[in-house]
């Protein structure tokens, strides 16, 4: 077991941890490294995001994101498919060299509402597909005949251009009728 650390010191270490990781920490990873239950974590991350610490809670785990990072290409793209293409309309991502940042449907009751995904590769995409299947959990798009957009991020406008003609080509990318 690892030893123990207490409050100050083991929020220190956890903003350490997920600044040099390139990929998302789970909280039980940051709970077991500190020696601490999963639920001190969640009350870390409380705090460390009230002192302002960009920490950013994905399917995947925990983010750090520096304000030193290069700007990125950004943009919108709204898409519809079926709940068991979700693997392959991120794969389409990602392999495009993007990272999917989230994923929003306009709800008719909560107006938009807005989940965080940060997948950037397939390894990803395979663990939040898998997270998806074990809990049983339903995706945002069930709710709008899977009707959504994506927020993506790529150093350059060309990957994301290649992103949208790949996914108009597998029927994906949702047309203005």
């Amino acid at each position: 077991m690892t030893e123990k650390l207490i409050a100050d010191e083991r929020r220190n270490a956890i903003v350490r941890w997920l600044t040099e990781e390139q990929s998302p920490i789970t909280g039980s990873e940051l709970a077991k490294r500190s020696g601490v239950s999963r639920q001190v974590i969640v009350q870390d991350m409380s705090i460390l995001k009230a002192k302002g610490e960009p920490i950013f809670a994905t399917a995947q785990g925990y983010l750090y994101f520096s304000q030193e990072k290069k700007a990125r290409v950004q943009r919108l793209i709204a898409v519809q498919h079926k709940p068991d293409e979700t693997a392959d309309e991120l794969y389409t991502f990602v392999d495009c060299g993007l990272t999917v940042v989230n994923v929003s449907i306009e709800h008719a009751i909560y107006g938009e509402l807005t989940g965080s995904m940060h997948v950037s590769n397939r390894q990803e995409v395979d663990r939040f597909c898998s997270h998806l299947k074990r809990t049983n959990a339903n995706l945002l798009s069930e709710l709008t005949n899977g009707v959504h957009l994506h927020l993506v991020e790529g150093d350059y406008d060309n990957q994301i251009e290649s992103a949208i003609k790949e996914l108009d080509k597998k029927g994906y990318l949702l047309k203005e009728e």
